[in-house]
């Protein structure tokens, strides 16, 4: 039964004396998490599946293309960097979903340590630099250091998918900021801001589902995988921190991730 936008599952049974019914037993479970634990995982695989065909249909064109002679010898070559190209995706994809099967199986067995959060950012940002400087835009680290007990590799890549993507959805001219320090409250924090293309209000509850696009067009331009924000998601989720998103369209967006302050 649905009620009240949750899933409830009931069972009914006599209780009976003596041979004779004289009471019953109405059992109700909210069942709501179980559904919709199924339903994504559902979606998921019809995701995958479709997601892992695409790019192997066009390498398999491709393929079949130079295969049988058709193309012309000054075609060979693109043809073999559009091939590549396709493979690098599905490697990219492959990748992403079996860090996320990590992450959602627990994180790797790596125990947690002091991790200093702005030599970590400003590593992100020497990576991205190259690509920053081929879309004309401008990468920064900004604010103080500070340091979490977290997992590096799953630090370091949750940084980078949010600032990849800042980069991939941002605007001519525009900039990135990954910001680190501490709020008020003596919390932890990395934020990552830009002045990018923003994201309309209907799509800010779901861009940390898996697959989930704004934009399809811009991310399959881009070579996205659509899993970059969901393994953000439970990244933030293995290290206790809460992860809020603030945008506005064509103004930009600004993400932050604030840990636990004194978490062992």
């Amino acid at each position: 039964m649905e009620k009240n936008g949750r899933i409830w599952s009931l069972a009914a049974s006599s209780v009976a004396e003596d041979g004779a019914g004289h009471a019953a037993v109405l059992l109700i479970v909210d069942i709501t998490e179980r559904e919709q634990a199924e339903q994504q995982r559902q979606e998921f695989t019809a995701n995958v599946s479709h997601e892992l065909k695409t790019p192997l249909t066009s390498i398999m064109g491709y393929a079949e293309i130079i295969e049988a002679g058709i193309a012309k010898p000054t075609d060979v070559v693109p043809f073999a960097g559009k091939i590549r190209t396709e493979a690098q995706r599905l490697l990219s994809l492959i990748e992403d979903i079996i860090r996320l099967s990590q992450l959602d199986a627990g994180g790797e067995e790596i125990p947690f340590e002091p991790i200093e959060l702005q030599p970590l950012c400003c590593t992100v940002r020497s990576r991205l630099q190259s690509k920053a400087d081929r879309l004309g835009l401008k990468i920064e680290c900004a604010g103080e250091n500070a340091t979490v007990s977290g997992q590096r590799r799953t630090l370091e890549q949750m940084v980078f998918n949010l600032a990849d993507n800042a980069l991939a959805y941002n605007r001519p001219n525009g900039s990135v900021t990954i910001e680190t320090g501490t709020d008020s409250d003596g919390a932890p924090f990395v934020r990552v801001s830009d002045t990018g293309i923003g994201i309309a209000p209907a799509d800010q509850k779901r861009v940390f589902e898996r697959f989930y696009r704004v934009d399809k067009s811009h991310s399959k331009m881009t070579g996205g995988t659509g899993l970059g924000l969901s393994i953000v998601k439970h990244g933030a989720a293995l290290h206790g921190a809460a992860l809020t998103l603030d945008s506005t369209l064509n103004v930009g967006t600004r993400i932050t991730l604030t840990f636990p302050k004194n978490r062992k």
